[in-house]
């Protein structure tokens, strides 16, 4: 049965900068809140901007599952089953499917809590699986049988080839294959976290996030906890690839939680959050840098969480997550703005 809350989120966004924009959000117009209440984020478009793929937690689930909606924010639906936990759903161009990733092949539970007694961590949780489906939640398959995390997969515009990061070797690397999960290659082979790939709209570039090693403390921590099934997410940079792996360049230098970058169709500036700038590392917002690492600015101003910014194919919408007008503390909902140069 649907939930008063799940018929809540049918409503339409409506714009009203007065209420959500900041004054110093120049670059952001027409701003829609798309969903209303519980947890919602990594909202990504389809081809033609005229749907959203999105992953939300909300009671009637045990974890965080994936829906498909209208651009407006209409017609919400539930495309994963509705068990397990799900994260990480994009659409497959040129179909009616889509991929995400599922633990409920495993255990049609929720996911199992983190240790936060080691710090700020993120699970990369070891029964995450990439899963293909219709986009209305029929005709489901797993693309890959290999142990370890597979998540975080996007897809080239031409359906040619999908990227994700998995753990199937040991660390959490890079990898490239086809939609029918042939073709596996590894597209990075340094040890640290290197994940979150994004596909250019062109298909000829990835932008990924990275977390170097530079010292045998790191080293030791970061094994200590892959072992666990943990990575701690405090010094991320944004880097960018070609299609292929080839001509990997560092291009942020933040010494920051950079993450979620994504390449602007003009090929020349990539948006990302990232908790530059704040010495308690809680407030995070979207920023933008030109790929040869200069011309750093800042692109959302309120408080709290700016994050998994994503550009339309023409790049005159964007549509991010954020903690700005939650009804209660923490709550996170999608967002769809204008983009103003």
């Amino acid at each position: 049965m649907v939930t008063y809350l799940l018929m809540l989120q049918q409503a339409v966004g409506v714009p009203n900068d007065a209420l959500l924009r900041h004054p110093q959000e120049t670059h952001l117009a027409n701003i829609r809140q798309l969903t209303f209440g519980g947890q919602n984020a990594e909202a990504y478009w389809n081809m033609d901007g005229t749907k959203i793929i999105y992953q939300s937690t909300q009671p009637e689930w045990p974890d965080e599952q994936i829906l498909i909606m209208n651009a407006d924010g209409s017609d919400k639906r539930l495309v994963s089953p509705g068990t397990g936990r799900c994260t990480c759903g994009y659409f497959i161009p040129g179909t009616d499917e889509v991929v995400f990733s599922w633990t409920g092949w495993w255990d049609k539970g929720p996911q199992p809590p983190v240790d936060r007694s080691k710090g700020y961590v993120w699970m990369v949780n070891p029964w995450f699986r990439i899963f293909r489906a219709k986009s209305d939640g029929s005709n489901m398959r797993m693309l890959l049988e290999r142990r370890g995390y597979a998540a975080e997969t996007t897809i080239a515009p031409d359906g040619s080839f999908m990227v994700f990061t998995s753990t199937m070797d040991g660390d959490l690397e890079i990898y490239r294959m086809n939609l029918d999960g042939t073709g596996l290659t590894r597209l990075t082979n340094e040890l640290g976290y290197d994940g979150g790939p994004f596909v250019s709209w062109d298909g000829k570039k990835i932008v990924y996030r990275r977390a170097a090693i530079t010292s045998q403390a790191e080293r030791d921590d970061y094994i200590g906890l892959l072992k666990q099934f943990l990575v701690r997410p405090t010094k991320l940079e944004i880097w960018i690839m070609d299609a292929d792996g080839k001509n990997k360049r560092q291009v942020t230098h933040l010494g920051a939680a950079s993450f979620a970058p994504f390449l602007h169709p003009n090929g020349k500036d990539i948006i990302f959050s990232s908790n530059y700038g704040d010495p308690r590392g809680r407030e995070f917002d979207l920023w933008m840098i030109g790929v040869d690492g200069k011309n750093l600015r800042r692109i959302t101003y309120t408080p709290e969480f700016d994050g998994f910014p994503m550009f339309t194919r023409d790049g005159k919408r964007l549509v991010w997550a954020s903690n700005r007008n939650g009804k209660v503390e923490g709550e996170t909902n999608i967002f769809v703005a204008d983009w103003k140069e």
